[in-house]
């Protein structure tokens, strides 16, 4: 028996692989998606999203995804997973995911397909957008300067391109090796840790759409849940699984305040 099956879920709710189904849209993501949404909508080239560890940024990053309509945008989402990309590779990426087919070799012959690309979604009435998540891995002043190249690519009255950045607020830094692109910042949000009372509701939710029918957290534990997750969903969700699982091997219907403390504990997390 898996605790799924002892607390009569449907599947575990509290997995950080990013799902939509689970997407619980607080305040603060409404009016994140809204600013980026105005953003790709004016064309302004570039907006930045900088939140701490597990604060967000991927699953607000495939939200805004899901949000750009393939009649509308020509949009991509790339994740960076290590420093070590080259301003080519970067370029060759960019082409093929706005639709550049056959990517010529060197940077000049790409730079003349993407620019040659994106007239063409100019003309067909369609946005570009590239969204960028861990973008605070782009460490070097030559990526920098590649991005405030892009930023040079226009018609009248418009950007051809606009790219939305998410990461770690080492990315300010990053970006300010390039000061000119630090100018070019058009928008600029920051994702901080939930409230207590949207912690709660977070989880609640998470529940629900995971089949929970009966209260399994009690209002304490879920008070609890929000001391030790400091309000950062990747913790809460890594709390919440694992006090579903300690619950399920003690055989508790209901989850107790002790029980959270030891899982936080066991965690090396601290109140």
């Amino acid at each position: 028996m898996s605790y799924e099956q002892f607390y009569h879920l449907r599947e575990q709710p509290f997995s950080n692989t990013p799902d939509p189904r689970f997407f619980f849209e607080v305040d603060q993501h409404a009016a994140v998606l809204a600013r980026l949404m105005h953003a790709v909508n004016t064309m302004k080239g570039l907006a930045v999203v900088i939140g701490d560890v597990g604060t967000g940024k991927t699953t607000l990053a495939r939200r805004m995804l899901d949000q750009l309509d393939d009649h509308r945008y020509e949009s991509a989402l790339l994740v960076i997973i290590h420093s070590a990309i080259t301003p080519e590779w970067l370029l060759r990426k960019i082409a093929s995911q706005i639709g550049v087919e056959e990517v010529a070799e060197g940077k000049v012959g790409i730079l003349s397909q993407i620019y040659q690309r994106l007239v063409e979604l100019h003309q067909l009435g369609k946005k570009a957008v590239v969204l960028i998540d861990e973008a605070n891995m782009l460490q070097h002043k030559e990526l920098m300067e590649e991005l405030r190249g892009f930023l040079n690519l226009e018609v009248p009255g418009s950007k051809l391109l606009t790219f939305i950045l998410f990461g770690l607020p080492n990315l300010e830094a990053n970006l300010a090796l390039d000061a000119p692109l630090v100018q070019r910042v058009a928008v600029k949000c920051r994702l901080t840790s939930l409230k207590p009372q949207t912690t709660k509701a977070y989880i609640r939710h998470r529940l629900k759409v995971a089949g929970a029918t009966r209260e399994i957290f009690p209002e304490e534990v879920l008070t609890q849940i929000a001391i030790e997750s400091q309000g950062i969903p990747r913790l809460i969700n890594t709390i919440g699984d694992n006090v579903l699982l300690e619950g399920f091997l003690l055989k508790r219907e209901r989850i107790d305040v002790q029980l959270v403390k030891d899982v936080a504990r066991d965690l090396g997390l601290g109140t």
